[in-house]
């Protein structure tokens, strides 16, 4: 027996699943790639005498934790709308991203904290070969972040851009890391603060991403409006569609990995309800077909000042894309 609560409700869109799967996927590589990092420098720092090694370890196993929890955080953004949540549950997307800045953000302080008050602190000469780990991390940790970022552009998820760069300050603590052993192997005594001083840049940066990516969730989730490129987009293929003489106005709010649209469009005031109810559906399957980031889109027909820049908008029989149990638009009165 079907359970009610978990109906699609009529008229709204499943969501892209495809953009859902790529971006768990990225997910995924970063939990095996972080957590064998930092097994490898946990095991390297302990036996090699590297304090910054094993505070790397303890980012990388952080970022390993972080990519676990944006997984489970894109499978529940991912689920369908229902008839308690009409939206669906991608906004949860969001708040996993607010949630991975505020851990950096905390991930900074401490790293701040510790290189602060370890300045004065006297360390041993660590192993030469932590410094290959430190240089293998960076370099598995850069393409990782490239990757990432690449695959949330293309999704546009909040949240696995905001882990791609902590995957991007992992890379710079393993520098600071090889910069602090080889000046504490090589540089004697006096450069043994080197190491601490770089933590302590590395901690402003990690603050400074940590508070961008924590400001653009923020944003998300207060229905920003979309970039300028996107605007444009819906624009163009609404104006495209037949019997649309203008768009009035437009909102488009960033839910999750898509976008729902709100737009008001302009037709010829004599059309009868039938015709400025098709012109609707026509906007809206054009727009949902042509913009795959596009989640659903709301038409509201209002009546075009100047009606003589198209002739006469002839009703044909309803499409059968119309009649999927949408809510029939109405013009205004």
């Amino acid at each position: 027996m079907m359970t009610e609560a978990r109906t699609t409700p009529p008229g709204v869109r499943s969501p892209n699943l495809s953009l859902y799967r790529e971006a768990r996927k990225a997910a995924i590589w970063g939990v095996a790639i972080s957590l064998g990092l930092g097994v490898a420098k946990l095991i390297g720092g302990w036996y090699g005498n590297s304090l910054g090694l094993i505070s790397d370890a303890a980012h990388s196993l952080v970022d390993a934790v972080i990519s676990g929890a944006l997984f489970g955080a894109l499978w529940i953004a991912q689920r369908p709308a229902d008839h308690e949540h009409p939206y669906g549950h991608a906004r949860f997307e969001a708040v996993a991203g607010s949630g991975v800045a505020l851990i950096l953000i905390g991930l900074a302080a401490g790293i701040a904290y510790e290189a602060y008050h370890g300045l004065g602190r006297p360390r041993g000469i660590p192993e030469a070969y932590t410094l290959a780990i430190a240089i293998g991390g960076i370099a598995f940790q850069e393409g990782l972040y490239r990757y990432a970022r690449s695959v949330a552009l293309r999704t546009g998820s909040g949240a696995l851009l905001a882990t791609a760069w902590d995957y991007r300050l992992d890379a710079l603590g393993s520098v600071a890391v090889v910069a602090g052993v080889g000046l504490s192997r090589w540089g004697g005594p006096d450069w043994a603060w080197a190491d601490h001083a770089a933590a302590l840049m590395v901690a402003g940066a990690i603050s400074w991403v940590g508070g961008s990516l924590l400001w653009g969730n923020i944003q998300d989730l207060m229905d920003r409006q979309a970039t300028p490129a996107v605007l444009s987009n819906v624009r163009d293929e609404a104006m495209a569609a037949r019997g649309v003489l203008g768009v009035e106005k437009l909102r488009v709010r960033k839910v999750g990995l898509e976008y729902l649209v709100d737009i008001h469009v302009e037709v010829d005031p004599e059309q009868t309800v039938r015709a400025g109810h098709e012109i609707a559906h026509a906007v809206k399957d054009r727009v949902i077909e042509r913009v795959p980031s596009i989640r659903d889109v709301l038409v509201h027909i209002e009546p075009a000042e100047d009606q003589d820049a198209v002739g006469p908008f002839i009703a044909s029989p309803p499409a059968s894309s119309a009649s999927s149990g949408d809510t029939p638009h109405r013009p205004d009165r």
